[in-house]
């Protein structure tokens, strides 16, 4: 492997990156230095009116590096403390272990890039007990804040993941089936008989009820047609007297 010929590739890609925010302090052995912000702006006014705070990322690099970590410091811009400073290094020595063998500053600068637009305020760098009690009570708050968030998604998959393994539970039933044996068989065939018996019951009831209704008809069909013919018989016997 040509150590320093990825370590001149990856310069290139942090200078196209970051732009003059990139300098190289020296290339023998490779030293380099990133300020980094919050959010990015060619303007420097309002680089300060919107970032509160901003560090420098200083990087030296040995002759077999990615192979081996990279020495890092940190050296505040503006708005942090020596506490927070040291909360950054840690950060950043933490990111670039993970990417033993692989050129890592990049990803190193991202991650102290997200930690300082998470605490983008203003007084960080106020080293009173008061703002020292302000700032811890503010990072509890953030990290129940965080906690809950963890359980609720936690919560999230593990419901999900129920649900998942309950529907492939039914899709199997429904695949394999009810095994037949005697027992099942006898089973079904009782409740198959009782379901006709029940059927039958209310069939022959129906039928009752039509054939109640039909011969309450034909009766009232019967007594009309009687009273017409006693009508019809009165009426020839006046017709006979006159």
């Amino acid at each position: 492997m040509d150590y320093l010929e990825d370590q001149e590739l990856e310069a290139e890609a942090l200078a196209a990156i970051f732009d003059t925010s990139f300098e190289i302090i020296s290339s023998s052995p490779n030293h380099w230095k990133i300020a980094l912000f919050p959010t990015d702006t060619f303007d420097p006014d309002e680089c300060i009116e919107v970032n509160h705070v901003g560090c420098d990322l200083i990087v030296k690099l040995s002759d077999t590096y990615p192979d081996c970590l990279p020495e890092l410091d940190v050296e505040i811009i503006r708005g942090l403390g020596p506490e927070q400073q040291e909360t950054l290094l840690s950060l950043a020595m933490e990111e670039a272990e993970q990417f033993v063998g692989m050129p890592a500053i990049y990803s190193v600068c991202e991650k102290i890039r997200e930690w300082l637009g998470d605490n983008n305020v203003k007084g960080l760098d106020d080293q009173s007990m008061h703002a020292q009690m302000l700032r811890r009570a503010r990072d509890e708050e953030q990290k129940k804040v965080q906690a809950k968030q963890q359980f609720e998604s936690q919560k999230v998959k593990e419901e999900l993941s129920q649900t998942e393994t309950e529907e492939m539970a039914v899709l199997k039933r429904r695949a394999e089936g009810t095994p037949c044996n005697k027992e099942h068989f006898e089973a079904w065939k009782e409740k198959f008989d009782k379901e006709m018996e029940e059927l039958r019951e209310q069939e022959e009831e129906e039928e009752s009820q039509r054939e109640k209704i039909t011969k309450k008809g034909a009766i009232k069909k019967l007594d009309e047609e009687e009273l017409m013919e006693s009508r019809s018989t009165g009426f020839e016997q006046s017709s006979q007297k006159l």
